[in-house]
């Protein structure tokens, strides 16, 4: 039987991204994605609940992504699941942890004033074929397609 492995969020990051690198200078970007659920509960009321994903994203899309997200803002990731296996260095135990590997990844949100992203709902900055424009990002910067780091 075949399988599918694809991911696609749209939220808030939690906190700053957090950039590492290995010894052989690999970009190394984790962040943390609040995404809301909406849904009515047995009393008829609308409730929200956030869900919390962590995602990593490798190379220089990672570092592109840390350069223009921070805390709060708004985020648009594609990717697929991953599962880290080990053992618990204290107890011995057995840990997993699920997470997000971000493949691609664009802009959302208001592209005016200080508010989060930039390109008015066309995206397309993070794309091997960026468009002509990713539009303004928060804070009044624009972005060229000559800005882009692929």
């Amino acid at each position: 039987m075949a399988s599918f492995n694809k991911v696609i969020l749209m939220g808030n990051l939690t906190r700053d991204p957090e950039m590492r690198f290995t010894q052989n200078d690999m970009a190394i970007c984790n962040l943390s994605l609040a995404v809301n659920r909406r849904f009515k509960d047995g009393q008829g009321e609308w409730k929200e609940e956030a869900t919390f994903v962590d995602v990593t994203i490798f190379g220089k899309r990672g570092e592109a992504f840390a350069k223009h997200h921070s805390k709060g803002k708004p985020a648009f990731i594609e990717g697929s699941l991953r599962l880290d296996n080990w053992k618990d260095k204290e107890s011995g135990a057995n840990r997993s942890k699920l997470y997000v590997v971000g493949d691609n990844w664009e802009f959302v949100g208001g592209g005016s004033g200080g508010g989060g992203g930039g390109g008015g709902g066309e995206g397309g900055y993070a794309k091997e074929n960026a468009s002509s424009s990713a539009g303004g990002q928060g804070g009044g910067q624009n972005l060229e397609v000559d800005d882009t780091p692929f």
